[in-house]
């Protein structure tokens, strides 16, 4: 099913990507690589992830530097940053390996709107912009942040527990603050900012055939239902259920202009980050709302009528046009907690490009089934039937870089190198562990597109 791929090959491709580090003042492209990647900063605020951001290479440098040799003389406030900071430049070294020319960072905290572009600045300028262990600096001359509806206030008592929090689970989209977990975009390209289309206030009710989501079992929560609610209650009050957002985050349509040989080719990049269908309650609002986020996608392909973004435009994708859908989808169609009915329909569609998706170019790895070997993964995953392909130290295939079927793929992978491989320091570290202390519980994943073609 999956066809498996070495990282050195990969580099030889790599190699052949026209313009991501040429010289000429206006490149044009004949292959372009696309990604996504879930970094997995937590961050208890947005400041704090800026304030990383913002340091320099020497600040960071004298800070490591006392870490491993005098880490005596470092408060614990200290010693958590230079940790952290180790982490930024290890996910940096990733991205410089892997040499994408557009890609999503998923979980890259922001104010909430997207306005303030300190963090995303700072990580391109002061980690992005410097060799991490003897890879070559990479620069991104557009760099978007995403508005987000992660610890957005509600106003509602969305997990009806008696309190009106306005984070976290009364939120819109779950989250301590406004902007935890929200996600930023960087390009070579040029973003179409014009025609660029946001969804962050589509509302889930909009969505043909969605209704408020009813309570399915009380003992799925160990307090049992609400007071005075029963199995087959609707969840939320009709006045939450008429405000409540589809996307737990953004579900976003970012034209990208490359110039290529025969002319600017118009990509859109379409990104979204589903909640994860696990902490569900009685109502299973979790495994729910993925799904939904989930067929948002599968509609806009499909050129579904009913869409309208944060400025009016009504409507899905226009047909013909050429696209990558990519992020974090929380789903696997094989394994794990999700609707994998949806998120099979969206990797089998006919608008995409199966044989990146399910073919002979679905992005693989040699560290996935390592993974399991070594007991990094989660063992109750171990016997999915392609671990090579899997995205994540959950042992799931959550992360996808999904091309339209009118656009031709010649190379892929999973960033996931086995121990035999160069680069597995990335994603393992025997004080760090697998996860998130040395880069993030996620692998990066990329699609190589042709563009002669």
């Amino acid at each position: 099913m999956f066809l498996k791929r070495s990282l050195i090959a990969a580099s030889i491709t790599l190699a052949a990507l026209t313009g991501c580090n040429s010289n000429n003042a206006n490149p044009e492209y004949s292959a372009a690589r696309f990604a996504t990647y879930n970094l997995s900063f937590d961050r208890a605020t947005y400041e704090i992830l800026a304030n990383e951001m913002s340091m320099s290479r020497t600040e960071q440098s004298n800070l490591i530097n006392m870490f491993h040799q005098s880490p005596e003389k470092l408060t614990e406030d200290q010693k958590t940053t230079a940790k952290r900071i180790i982490q930024i430049r290890n996910v940096a070294e990733t991205i410089q390996r892997v040499r994408p020319n557009a890609f999503v960072l998923a979980e890259f905290n922001n104010d909430g709107t997207g306005e303030d572009m300190t963090a995303i600045n700072g990580f391109h300028d002061n980690y992005l912009a410097y060799s991490q262990n003897d890879q070559r600096p990479i620069s991104f001359m557009f760099k978007k942040n995403i508005a987000t509806n992660t610890g957005k206030a509600s106003g509602f008592d969305l997990d009806r527990d008696g309190k009106k929090t306005d984070v976290n689970n009364d939120a819109w989209g779950f989250g301590g603050y406004h902007g935890q977990y929200a996600f930023a975009i960087f390009s070579q390209f040029e973003i179409d900012e014009k025609n660029v289309r946001t969804f962050q206030n589509f509302k889930w009710k909009d969505m043909p055939g969605e209704k408020n989501i009813t309570i399915v079992d009380c003992k799925l929560s160990k307090t049992g239902c609400p007071t005075g609610m029963k199995e087959g209650d609707a969840w939320y009050t009709d006045e939450a259920w008429q405000q409540m957002p589809l996307s737990s985050k953004n579900h976003v349509d970012v034209p990208l202009v490359i110039p290529t040989p025969a002319g600017n080719e118009v990509i859109h990049f379409l990104v979204s980050h589903p909640a994860p269908p696990i902490f569900n309650n009685v109502a299973n609002h979790n495994y729910e709302h993925n799904r939904a986020e989930l067929k948002f996608w599968n509609d806009y392909i499909n050129a579904q009528s009913y869409f309208y973004d944060d400025n009016g435009k009504t409507g899905g994708l226009t047909v013909g046009s050429k696209f990558v859908i990519a992020g974090d989808m929380n789903a696997d169609a094989m394994k794990g907690d999700g609707d994998r009915r949806m998120i099979a329909d969206l990797l089998k569609s006919h608008y995409v490009n199966t044989d990146a998706t399910i073919g002979s170019y679905a992005p693989s790895s040699k560290g996935g089934q390592e993974c399991f070997d070594l007991g990094h993964c989660k063992a109750e995953n171990s016997n999915t039937p392609y671990p090579e392909a899997i995205t994540s130290v959950s042992g799931l295939r959550l992360d996808y870089v999904i091309p339209s079927a009118n656009l031709a793929v010649n190379n892929s992978g999973v960033f996931f190198p086995s121990s035999s491989e160069d680069g597995y320091h990335l994603v393992y570290d025997k004080d760090l562990g697998a996860s998130k202390g040395v880069t993030s519980d996620h692998r990066m994943v990329w699609v190589d597109l042709d563009l002669t073609k």
